[in-house]
């Protein structure tokens, strides 16, 4: 995705005001805030998990190779 900069984000505003109007912009920035926010945690949740089922492996590949050191 590229940069927009400051003149980018001015000419969007500019663009959704006159959309939207301005009683709407407010529950336009919550409503993308809040979808932010479930996509966010919802991706935090699926990178713990496949975290844990890495370290899960991982710990059962180490008990393995002291078992077979043991032996």
């Amino acid at each position: 995705m590229p940069n927009i900069g400051v003149p980018g984000l001015i000419l969007i505003l500019i663009i959704a005001l006159i959309i939207f109007g301005p009683a709407k912009l407010p529950q336009l920035g919550r409503a993308v805030g809040q979808t932010l926010k479930e996509f966010k945690n919802s991706t935090k949740e699926v990178m713990d998990d496949v975290t844990s089922e890495f370290e899960l492996e991982e710990k059962q590949n180490n008990e393995k190779k002291t078992d077979s050191v043991k032996k």
